[in-house]
């Protein structure tokens, strides 16, 4: 199954803040804010929403096609980096003048989070042609420069192409038009539980509503798990995996979604190809930084067994090429 992974291309730079923000938040003068807080370290790593997806892919044996636009800063070492992961760069578009996004976060003992996204090179993400980069199975258009997931979602729909809508960070600014535009005759939806509900009340759909216009919405629940929702059928329900102990929650969706993607890929059914999701995102949780966890075959399929049982670890043992 080939898979192109359009969205973000990003550099993190990640800092720790060992209070809770909302000590600080006086909630009578939201109005007027200025705050800063003393950071207790700084870890500067590889990110972005498309990028920290197709990382997590080759890791689980699936080197999907990423596509994205960047800095010429990402010839020095990124793609280097996603080149021996596994990772096919030939859709990443190199600015002439822009850096690449970056992403700065603060993460409190509660691991509540502020940050601020640099979109940089991400935005001429408009001026790459999906269609120029032959045919796909399957799609996603995940968080990116507006326009440019506008024209990928668009692209697939006029050649019939198959795609996965996560439009995730994008629709805390983005108006009711733009989200049925971008969901509308998606295969699959992506969101978490809060960005579910933010769906439904800015384009004005009720949860039927949205499942009426697309495929499967998969809904992320933290601690609680995932629930999916297949066009027909009952919702599968898929505990997460017990017994993590967070370190970072930055890009724990992203590798989520890779987990699943890869599952349809080996043609698992939607359980196994949560539970594989769910499995992976326990690991980068136990991570700083979205790309600097390691997987064993042995590791993944023993913690794997032990969260859903004997047979969920030797179907995805036959079906996925772990390393």
């Amino acid at each position: 199954m080939r898979l192109a992974i359009c969205g973000s291309i990003a550099t993190d730079h990640l800092m720790t803040f060992p209070g809770k923000f909302a000590d600080s938040l006086v909630p009578e003068e939201l109005d007027k804010i200025s705050l800063s807080f003393l950071a207790e370290d700084l870890d500067v790593r590889r990110g972005g929403c498309a990028a920290n997806i197709a990382f997590a892919l080759a890791q689980l044996g699936h080197r999907a096609v990423l596509v994205g636009s960047v800095g010429r800063d990402f010839e020095m070492e990124y793609r280097g980096w996603l080149e021996d992961a596994g990772v096919d760069t030939t859709g990443v578009r190199v600015s002439d003048t822009r850096h690449t996004a970056r992403f700065v976060c603060t993460t409190d003992s509660s691991l509540a989070q502020i940050a601020t996204f640099y979109a940089g090179a991400m935005s001429e993400a408009r001026d790459i042609d999906l269609a120029a980069l032959g045919e796909f199975d399957l799609v996603l258009v995940g968080p990116d420069d507006p326009e440019g997931m506008q024209r990928h979602t668009q692209s697939c729909r006029d050649r019939g192409q198959a795609f996965a809508a996560d439009p995730s960070q994008q629709l805390a600014w983005a108006e009711g038009d733009l989200i049925r535009e971008l969901i509308d005759g998606a295969t699959y939806l992506f969101s978490n539980d809060y960005e579910a509900a933010l769906i439904e009340q800015k384009t004005g759909w009720s949860s039927a509503d949205v499942q009426a216009h697309v495929g499967t919405r998969i809904v992320t629940r933290g601690k609680d798990g995932v629930s999916v929702y297949p066009a027909d059928g009952e919702a599968v329900e898929v505990k997460a995996i017990e017994g993590v102990v967070a370190v970072d929650p930055t890009g724990v969706g992203d590798s989520f979604r890779a987990g699943f993607l890869a599952g349809i890929a080996a043609e698992l059914d939607l359980e196994r190809s949560a539970q594989i999701g769910c499995t992976i995102a326990a690991s980068v949780v136990e991570t700083k930084g979205t790309q600097e966890y390691e997987l064993t075959r042995d590791g993944f399929l023993k913690r794997l067994g032990a969260a859903y049982g004997d047979t969920a670890a030797s179907e995805v043992d036959a079906a996925l090429s772990l390393g």
